[in-house]
């Protein structure tokens, strides 16, 4: 699966695995041409196909390279700079650029890769949850809470990748990660129990 697949899974609707990406080209004068539609594209465009599940390929038209990985690259750095929702905090992107050339840079798209799904997965199960329970209703103001605490999760455990040297910390980190988790766990089966009440 592309990068943009990868991407377009963690969201709400996930990818459609049997319809084929959208082929999309980029030419000399940096314009983006999506084959399918017959149209050019923005990266705004692009953005919104990856929210709506839409998959893609991004080839450079002169030489056939698949360029997709720099192409979402520029998306995040776009969103990035829109202000005001900021996804990626800047310890995190200190740590991340860290990685490249260190030895664990191999481990480090698995990893992500797989935190990613695993956030995405537990994000709609509380959004099921949320709307098994509520009808659909979100009264509570502390969801965006519990998406600041699954991010600052995400963080900590990114931090295991420490070099080796570092790394008696790391007990002290997984410890710390189950017991936010636990109260992830809590904090929901409460909203269950306020629910479930007459």
């Amino acid at each position: 699966m592309s990068m943009a697949g990868s991407a377009a899974a963690g969201g709400a609707q996930g990818s459609d695995p049997s319809v084929p990406p959208v082929v999309v080209k980029k030419y000399a004068n940096r314009r983006l041409y999506n084959t399918e539609a017959s149209t050019y594209v923005t990266l705004d465009d692009l953005a919104k196909m990856v929210r709506n599940g839409r998959d893609f390929v991004v080839y450079d038209a002169k030489s056939g390279d698949d360029i997709t990985r720099s192409v979402l690259t520029q998306i995040i750095v776009e969103e990035e700079s829109k202000g005001g929702q900021n996804l990626l905090p800047t310890a995190f992107l200190r740590q991340l650029i860290g990685y490249y050339g260190d030895n664990l840079q191999g481990l480090v798209p698995r990893y992500l890769e797989f935190a990613m799904a695993s956030f995405g997965r537990q994000q709609d199960q509380m959004r099921r949850t949320m709307e098994h329970t509520m009808g659909g209703f979100m009264p509570f103001p502390n969801i965006d809470e519990l998406g600041k605490q699954n991010m600052a999760m995400m963080e900590r455990a990114m931090s295991l990748f420490v070099p080796f040297g570092r790394r008696e910390d790391a007990p002290a980190e997984v410890d710390a990660l189950k017991a936010e988790l636990d109260m992830l766990r809590r904090e929901l089966a409460s909203i269950k129990d306020t629910k479930s009440r007459p």
